[in-house]
């Protein structure tokens, strides 16, 4: 294996923006040893769609060589089952879309990738091909065999890591268990310590109901669940402040001493991530046994082939990435 950590890279749905900002990315010489995992003929036929040079590189794991150069890629090849329109979805291709997910994670198990990066893809048109699929954390779970996954979305100013993940809002408070959120705080505590380097990292807690339950009168999920795990945890010598009622938690008054937020649900402390740091954040995976990064936006198939597309959310999971993977090669 190189001396610099391999990078996988999946563009995710065929259709989107993924491979713009893939071949977008590349246009520049780059620190990041980077494999693209798809379909090659993809990339060189949106790089004709977006006017920009592209040299297509074929990766050989048995002389794992990765080009840098500006315009050109490396890409281990996992073929399309037909070929992709910008922003026209087509469920044939579903499964190319999970293939390049379970040949990119194998790769990541095997040792051969330090890293893997993933593009935005789209959940309901891998649903509608009669693949169940709830969202590439759980996927990624189950590929790797091992460890629970904890989502977190990170920019500069903030990380927001969630008790649930992608659930209907009805489902969401029986999910949350003392068991489920002890096993997501320890998941948290560790990673934030062991691959970011934080000494006694600061969590705050978002309580699930508005005003943090006020007291019992507006739900009793602070009371007989979050409180009793965070006092446990407490014990241990973790700092952890909460439950707060999360409609103030997101303010300088807690933000300015806090490593990360634990918020209870998907759209509970996502908003406020994105609205700080739409374009440059990064949805960070925990808890497994491999380190996975991607981009915190969609497929945004009205903008696939228009040149248009930002690279920057790209960018900083590639950096992000790189870093952890650095980080872990020195432990």
């Amino acid at each position: 294996m190189p001396q610099d950590p391999l990078l996988a890279v999946t563009p995710g749905e065929p259709t989107g923006i993924g491979p713009d900002l893939l071949v977008q990315y590349v246009q520049q010489p780059r620190e990041a040893s980077l494999v693209a995992v798809c379909d090659p003929g993809l990339l060189t036929q949106r790089a004709e769609q977006l006017k920009l040079p592209l040299a297509i590189r074929l990766f050989d794991p048995a002389n794992p060589v990765v080009h840098h150069e500006a315009g050109t890629i490396s890409v281990m090849p996992v073929e399309m089952e037909q070929p992709a329109r910008p922003g026209a979805l087509n469920s044939a291709n579903a499964g190319y879309v999970v293939k390049t997910l379970e040949v990119a994670t194998k790769g990541c198990v095997d040792g051969l990738f330090a890293a893997l990066v993933t593009g935005p893809v789209h959940k309901g048109i891998i649903n509608e091909a009669g693949l169940p699929f709830t969202g590439h954390t759980e996927l990624l779970a189950e590929l790797t065999g091992g460890g629970r996954p904890v989502m977190m979305l990170a920019c500069p100013e903030l990380r927001v890591a969630l008790a649930t993940t992608h659930l209907p809002l009805k489902d969401v408070s029986a999910a949350i268990t003392r068991d489920s959120l002890e096993e997501v705080i320890r998941i948290l505590h560790r990673d934030l310590t062991n691959r970011f380097g934080i000494d006694r990292p600061n969590i705050l807690v978002c309580g699930l109901n508005p005003h943090a339950g006020e007291g019992g009168h507006l739900g009793r999920e602070e009371i007989e669940t979050i409180e009793p795990v965070l006092e446990m945890l407490r014990g241990e010598g973790m700092t952890l402040n909460g439950p707060l009622p999360a409609d103030t938690l997101f303010t300088p008054r807690y933000l300015e001493q806090a490593d990360a937020v634990l918020a209870m649900y998907h759209d509970q402390g996502l908003p406020v991530l994105k609205h700080l740091g739409f374009g440059h954040a990064v949805n960070i995976t925990l808890g497994l046994p491999i380190i996975r990064t991607s981009v915190d936006h969609g497929t945004a198939l009205d903008l696939a082939g228009t040149g248009n597309a930002e690279t920057g959310s790209l960018k900083a999971a590639i950096e992000s990435a790189l870093l952890l993977a650095r980080a872990s090669k020195k432990t």
